[in-house]
Order: C-alpha cells, then sequence, then structure tokens
C-alpha cells in the first residue's frame, strides 16, 4: 500500500539524513537520496491526509511568508558570565570549590558563535523550536529550523529518549556556507556579513524558509533539560542525546583540575581556527546536575557555569580620511582609510564603514584613534573609537556623501534599504564601467584580456560605452592602446567570438540585472528558458517559481520596464548571443556522474575551471570547494595546491587525472601528454 511506503521511506530517509549530516557516514549514493526523496513527494502530494510536519519532505521548507509568533521558556535562557583571563577562570573553580565543599568535575566545551536555540521534543517529535529572544520569552522557527538536515525532525523509537524534553544548541552558519554567500551578496553589491553569526541570525530569522533552507545551515547542542534525563552528568547526559541522533560536539571534555581546564582552553585558543565553524569561546560547566541544583542562580546567570571568551585580535590606529566608493548598481560604499597597522597576520590600510548609520553610530570624526578588527576573522572593520586620545582640536565630523563622488549626481537613500544610491545609472562612469567588468567576468562570459584596467582604458579611449560595444572593437583599435599590440588585440577578439557560445544562463546573469546572481540566473533560465519570455513575465508569475521572491521579480520588471534595457538586450542578441536555453534533449548531458560529488583543484589542458564545472553538472554530479570524506574524487589538474593533497591523503578521496574525467564523461581528449599525479 502507499501509505505504508509513506511511513517506509520517511523512516529510511531520517536515517539517511542522521548518517550522513550527524555521524558523516553516508551509506547511499546523493542520487539514491535524491530518488526516494521524489518518491515520498510524488506518494505525499497523492495522500495529503498523510501530511506530517516532521517529514523529510519538508526539509526543503515552503514558501509561504508568516511573521513570528513568541512563546515563554518553560526554563529561562539565561546568559552566562563572562572572562577574558586564566585568573577569572580560576576564581570561578576556586569558587565553586568553596561553595560545594565536595569533590566535582567541569565539564568543558566549545562556545560556538550563531544563534541560541531552544528545541522541544513530545514522543520523539520535533513540536516547537524557540530562540532565546529576551531570555523569557522567544521567536517560534519551527518552520526554519525544520530545514536544518543535522536537526532529527523524529527520532527512533528505540532510543530510550524521555516523552518529552527540552535540547538546546547554537545554530550556525559554516565558513563555506558565510562564504559562498557573501560572495553572492557582494555580485549584487548587497551589504556583506561581518561574520558567521550575523549570517546564521540573520537566516533563521528569513519569513521564507526555502531561503533558509538554500544557506545550508548547521547546528550543534549543548544542553538537556526535562524532568527524565538519563543521569545526573550533563556530559553522561549529551553522549545519551548523541545516541539519540542529535549533533553533539566530540571536543566536549570533564576536567577534575584548574589546570586541566586551562591546557583545554589555551589548546583550542590556537586549534579552533581548524573547524569548519566559528567559535569565540570555551564553556565551563559543573558537570553535575545535583550539584548545578545547589550553586542555583544569579539574577541573570548561573553560578555553575561560566565562558571564557577568546581574546578578539585588534589594532589602534588613526582614521586619516573616508571615501565613497560606487559600484556597478550604483550602490556607494564609505571606506575608511587609516594610517598601516598590522593585524592578525596582514597590514590593514582600509575598513569597511558599511553605510551611513554606521558612520553616525561611531561617531566619527577626521583623526580619530579607532579600534579595528576582523569581523568573523575575516573582514577589517571598525568597532570603537578610543574617546578618551581625543584632544582638544578635534576633526571634522564623518558625513555621509550628499552626491555621487564620481558624476556629481544627488545620492538616494530606498525606503527600506541601507545604502545610498547614485540614481544616474545612464552615464556615471563606475557603473558604466562595473556593468562591463561584470559582464566579462570569468562566471558570466568569460572574456579575457579586459581585467578593470584594460576597460578603463578603452572606456577613456572613448572605444566602449556599454557591453554591446565590446563586440565593435576592432583589432586596429586595441593594437593602438598603450601596453597593448597586434598579439594582444589577436586574443582579445578571439575571447570576445568566443563568447557568443556562452549559454543563455549565463548571458542573463551578465547583463546585470540587480538580485540576478549566477544561481537565480540559472533557475530563471530554466523556468522561461528565453529572455523574451523572461521579459513579458509578471511579477505574479516570476514569483510562482522556487526561489524567486517579489524582490528578484520587481527588480525583473523594472529592468524590462526601460527602455534603454530592452535596446540594450536587443543589441546583444542581433550581435548572436544566446538569447534562449538550448534543449536538454541535444546537449550531450547524461548521468554518469549521478551522485557524484566533485572537487576540482589545478590548472588544466582542455577546458577552463568553470568549463569543468558545468561538465560535472551536465553529466549529474555536484560541484563543491572542500574536500569531505562526502566528496567522490578530485579532479586534479597540473599544480594542485598542497593542502588539498594532503587533506585528500588523510581522507583517502581519490584523485583522477584530467583525461580520465573526460574518458568517463566520454569527451575524447585532444592533447594525451598529460602528467600523472601519484600521491
Amino acid at each position: 500500500m502507499e501509505e505504508d511506503r509513506i511511513l517506509e521511506l520517511r523512516r529510511l530517509l531520517h536515517r539517511y539524513n542522521n548518517l550522513y549530516y550527524v555521524q558523516n557516514a553516508p551509506v547511499v549514493s546523493d542520487f539514491e537520496f535524491d530518488s526516494l526523496m521524489r518518491e515520498l513527494q510524488d506518494l505525499e502530494s497523492r495522500h495529503p491526509d498523510m501530511f506530517d510536519a516532521s517529514s523529510p519532505t519538508q526539509r526543503v521548507g515552503s514558501d509561504l511568508n508568516r511573521s513570528f509568533s513568541q512563546s515563554e521558556h518553560q526554563y529561562p535562557m539565561l546568559s552566562l558570565d563572562n572572562t577574558y583571563n586564566a585568573q577569572e577562570v580560576r576564581e570561578f573553580f576556586e569558587r565553586v570549590a568553596g561553595l560545594l565543599n565536595e569533590p566535582f568535575e567541569i565539564c568543558c566545551e566549545l562556545k560556538y558563535d550563531g544563534l541560541s536555540i531552544s528545541l522541544i521534543y513530545e514522543d520523539g517529535v520535533l513540536t516547537k523550536a524557540v530562540t532565546r529572544g529576551d531570555g523569557v520569552k522567544g521567536d517560534i522557527v519551527t518552520d526554519n529550523v525544520r530545514t536544518i538536515r543535522c536537526i532529527p525532525l523524529r527520532l527512533d523509537p528505540a532510543g530510550g529518549w524521555p516523552r518529552k524534553f527540552e535540547i538546546r544548541g547554537e545554530v550556525l552558519m559554516p565558513w563555506t556556507s558565510f562564504e559562498k554567500l557573501n560572495a553572492e551578496r557582494e555580485e549584487l553589491e548587497e551589504p556583506l556579513f561581518a561574520n558567521p553569526r550575523n549570517a546564521a541570525s540573520g537566516t533563521l530569522k528569513l519569513q521564507n524558509p526555502k531561503e533558509v533552507s538554500r544557506r545550508q545551515l548547521d547546528s550543534y547542542l549543548y544542553y538537556l533539560l526535562g524532568e527524565q534525563l538519563p543521569a545526573d552528568g550533563h556530559y553522561e547526559n549529551m553522549m545519551e542525546a548523541q545516541k539519540w541522533g542529535f549533533k553533539v560536539s566530540d571536543h566536549m571534555k570533564k576536567c577534575s583540575t584548574f589546570q586541566e581546564v586551562l591546557d583545554y582552553i589555551n589548546y583550542w585558543d590556537t586549534e579552533r581556527k581548524n573547524l569548519p565553524v566559528a567559535t569565540d569561546g570555551i564553556v565551563l560547566k559543573v558537570n553535575s546536575l545535583r550539584q548545578q541544583r545547589n550553586l542555583g542562580f544569579k539574577a541573570k546567570s548561573p553560578r555553575w557555569a561560566i565562558a571564557y571568551k577568546f581574546q578578539a585580535e585588534r589594532a589602534l590606529t588613526r582614521l586619516d580620511s573616508v571615501s565613497f566608493q560606487v559600484g556597478r548598481t550604483g550602490a556607494v560604499t564609505p571606506v575608511a582609510n587609516l594610517e598601516p597597522v598590522q593585524l592578525s597576520g596582514t597590514v590593514v590600510r582600509r575598513a569597511t564603514l558599511h553605510n551611513a548609520d554606521i558612520i553616525k553610530g561611531l561617531d566619527l570624526h577626521i583623526g580619530d584613534m579607532v579600534y579595528v578588527e576582523k569581523g568573523g576573522e575575516i573582514i577589517p572593520k571598525i568597532t570603537e573609537v578610543d574617546m578618551e586620545s581625543r584632544g582638544i582640536l578635534l576633526g571634522d565630523a564623518v558625513q555621509f556623501a550628499a552626491v555621487c563622488p564620481e558624476c556629481g549626481a544627488r545620492l538616494v537613500r530606498y525606503p527600506g534599504e541601507a545604502a545610498h544610491y547614485c540614481p544616474n545609472t545612464g552615464s556615471c562612469p563606475p557603473q558604466l564601467k562595473g556593468r562591463i567588468e561584470h559582464f566579462v567576468s570569468r562566471k558570466a562570459m568569460n572574456i579575457d584580456g579586459l581585467g578593470p584596467e584594460i576597460i578603463n582604458q578603452f572606456f577613456q579611449a572613448g572605444m566602449i560605452r556599454d557591453i554591446a560595444d565590446l563586440y565593435s572593437l576592432s583589432a586596429r583599435d586595441i593594437a593602438r592602446q598603450e601596453g597593448l599590440g597586434e598579439k594582444s588585440a589577436v586574443s582579445i577578439l578571439r575571447s570576445i567570438e568566443n563568447s557568443l557560445q556562452v549559454p543563455f544562463e549565463r548571458v542573463l546573469f551578465a547583463v546585470g540585472i540587480r538580485f540576478v546572481g549566477e544561481t537565480v540566473a540559472k533557475i530563471l533560465a530554466k523556468a522561461f528558458k528565453s529572455m523574451d519570455a523572461l521579459k513579458k513575465a509578471t511579477v505574479e508569475e516570476l514569483t510562482q517559481v522556487n526561489e524567486i521572491g517579489d524582490r528578484i521579480a520587481q527588480s525583473i520588471v523594472s529592468f524590462f520596464a526601460d527602455e534603454k534595457n530592452c535596446t540594450l538586450v536587443q543589441r546583444l542578441s542581433d550581435i548572436g548571443l544566446k538569447m534562449e536555453i538550448e534543449d536538454s534533449a541535444t546537449d550531450g548531458g547524461s548521468d554518469r556522474l549521478a551522485g557524484k560529488t566533485v572537487v576540482i583543484s589545478g590548472v588544466f589542458n582542455h577546458h577552463s575551471r568553470d568549463e569543468y564545472k558545468q561538465l560535472i553538472e551536465k553529466h549529474g554530479g555536484k560541484n563543491t570547494g572542500s574536500i569531505s570524506a562526502k566528496t567522490s574524487f578530485i579532479l586534479a589538474g597540473q599544480n594542485m595546491g598542497p593542502s588539498k593533497l594532503e587533506k585528500a591523503r588523510e581522507l583517502g578521496v581519490p584523485l583522477m587525472s584530467e583525461n580520465e574525467f573526460l574518458e568517463l564523461i566520454d569527451e575524447k581528449p585532444t592533447i594525451t601528454d598529460e602528467p600523472l599525479l601519484l600521491f
């Protein structure tokens, strides 16, 4: 019966999810998993009476847009006292010893830098997920949490868990997901997230669970509460929770002496930099729940726990000036120009100020001594002004620009947005050049030889004003430019000619519609098939496509409502760029790489790295940037990075040469002298 098959598929997929995301020990291929998921989705659509909010199909989220309601915590989610030095940790240890007057153990665990979450389970089913909020009540974000694949929706009946319990932890954004998300936002000239914690918090508060699912959040659980817990020991309870299917850190450790605690702190102060997620300290908890109850609570924090925070490396330097940069979408970004200072192994001369609100909040003045940190240890930012160093002769207050620094147009700030924009899209030089730079970039039209300096040179010479002008360049005009010659001209024109073969989805990405990044362009191309169909689409039709929200839809409609944009697209079409998607039945695709996850590393003879990514997807495989136990093989070219080679050796991931890969997908190599790579 189909009803029985639904129950069986749910059981299987819950198990496979746990093995893949929690235990890092997959037993089926991605292809097989996806096939089972599709079968379950089809069966559930035929049996709506069997809807179950904890079904594996709910992981992808829905398109429902709803505001969050609040729920009061059964056990208040208190904050912890923080310390930044070993002496205060010693004082905590000695204070606990004096209050208990009996032997005790401290459970040491990593303090993951994310958003605190409370998960309620009843009869083995996740019934509610609530953020920390104000500690007394928080937002109910159950629909979004269901998309986090390492959080079990339904527990194995044989697990021995209590009928009702609460488990707490952190919702995190792994470094790889964070970097990918910021790369997408940078491409769209949206404000970057300063660190993974802000990104995770912002993601979990999104109103669209489908977008939450796309951002690939992670979670570690760290505390179990309830009336019938397995043991008196916190550590022992978490080990049991791990057996029930929860993702619990393997780095928890029980310590009996202060020196053991100190050794743990010192080890992780360095080693944490090798973790796939962000941490900002160590949490120390008295292990015995009985002893925790005896120690009790202060007004806002427990007496039995403390958080040791790692010192964020920061430097004090002088603010020399603030400049304003204009991007291709017209977004104006303020940049602090600093007296050079050493920070986290690099010399920092500039730091982002994000927007006018940040400048106002810092009360910045030229000449101020400012503290600079690397947000998430990546992006330099000013965090504080050293007010004590301000002299009587105070410099001018930093004011956000009122007009575009490039063209003089008065800046605008749209409702609901933090950024200011230059509205002069038709003649503001940085916007014109920025759109050309985006058009020729590797992930767009991949036109070699046209970097920012050459584009600026052509622009200043009056040779190009928009992206279509590239296809009117002559070898004679190029060769006349300083630093170029006939050889460069031939190479550039050949690359421009080759761009006529770029597929439609990349052309769509290349034309530079705001909010239409590489991924969205692929989705739109697949849904609408051609530029003409997309041009005619309404907001309602666009938002019916998965992952296309109101903001993207409005941007597309606005783009095609501008006659200048329509004229430009028509010029590109007349030139011969691909304006419709190729028939998938004749594109040479296959399922030879179905279920395979491939990492690309090195330099290749036959195709570019981007072309290999397309080939992998074309033949049913999946690209990923980092090596893990789930990697099927590495497509290894010449000069493969030593760190990736070492990681591959460590995990036993096989290498595949370029020629071997081409044979696998049934494409005959044209060069046969490729060097062999060996471990």
